[in-house]
């Protein structure tokens, strides 16, 4: 019997958090939602981002889930008690999971505009170690440049050294990829630190919180992940869609078009 898993996001950013679960198991069957017709959430204020949670729990309301796995930030600063509400069953987020194994007293978070603003990160990593210090910066453009078909990476490049700089000005050692985007894009940011500066990726935390929850008749890491029992569905862009999967995880999937309920 497989695990009826979802997970959503404004578009790629939760393959990090799909590829993380299936190397730890192959129990689940998946239903991923990429609102791609609203991407990016992370420019979008409060209210818009908890009516969009809104109408993504009207699309999971009927798949008969046995756990949510929250894969965009933004949408768990601002709306988690909405999805936690409405669909009545275990969700799974990236903050309080990584709250839970920040180490080192000085952290850094890159994350979008409106997950910078809420303040989430802040406040569920102090609520669990009071004495750390937490500087935050915001990335308006990472995600629109991950997201294209093609990347740019003098672009990425230089975004990268814009949005470290004034992190490493101050002398962080850690630094949380606060966008579940951002860790597509590691190998750019591991190149721009010192080494000594562990890079967290949540989708790691959140992982582990979901399998000590629902216990894997066995426990191990797998080389090679199946995205057999997955199912894709995006709000628009079927096609290109389509290209960011067989690019980003090597595989050519049907991509299957929904309509969602709101239009903001």
């Amino acid at each position: 019997m497989k695990l009826k898993i979802g997970i959503f996001d404004s578009g790629i950013g939760g393959f990090t958090i799909l590829n993380s679960l299936l190397k730890t198991r192959k129990d689940v069957e998946i239903f991923y939602l990429a609102d791609t017709k609203r991407i990016p959430f992370g420019n979008k204020n409060f209210k818009e981002i908890r009516l969009i949670a809104k109408d993504i729990c009207t699309f999971f309301v009927d798949k008969n889930l046995d756990a949510l796995l929250v894969a965009c930030n933004t949408t768990n600063a601002c709306a988690l008690d909405i999805l936690k509400d409405e669909l009545k069953v275990p969700c799974f987020d990236l903050i309080n999971s990584v709250s839970e194994i920040v180490d080192k007293q000085i952290i850094g978070v890159l994350a979008t505009q409106t997950t910078v603003r809420s303040s989430y990160y802040e406040k569920a990593i102090i609520a669990k170690k009071e004495n750390t210090i937490i500087f935050q910066q915001e990335c308006p453009e990472f995600v629109s440049e991950i997201e294209k078909e093609k990347l740019n990476l003098d672009k990425l490049n230089s975004l990268s050294d814009l949005y470290l700089r004034p992190l490493i000005n101050k002398n962080i050692e850690e630094l949380i990829l606060g966008c579940s985007h951002y860790p597509l894009i590691y190998d750019f940011l591991r190149k721009k630190l010192d080494s000594n500066i562990k890079i967290i990726d949540p989708s790691v935390a959140l992982i582990k919180k979901f399998n000590e929850s629902f216990a894997s008749p066995k426990t191990c890491c797998y080389e090679s992940i199946s995205l057999e029992n997955v199912k894709f569905f995006v709000t628009s862009e079927k096609d290109e869609f389509s290209n960011k999967v067989k690019f980003w995880l090597g595989i050519n999937k049907e991509i299957r078009l929904v309509n969602l309920r709101s239009n903001v």
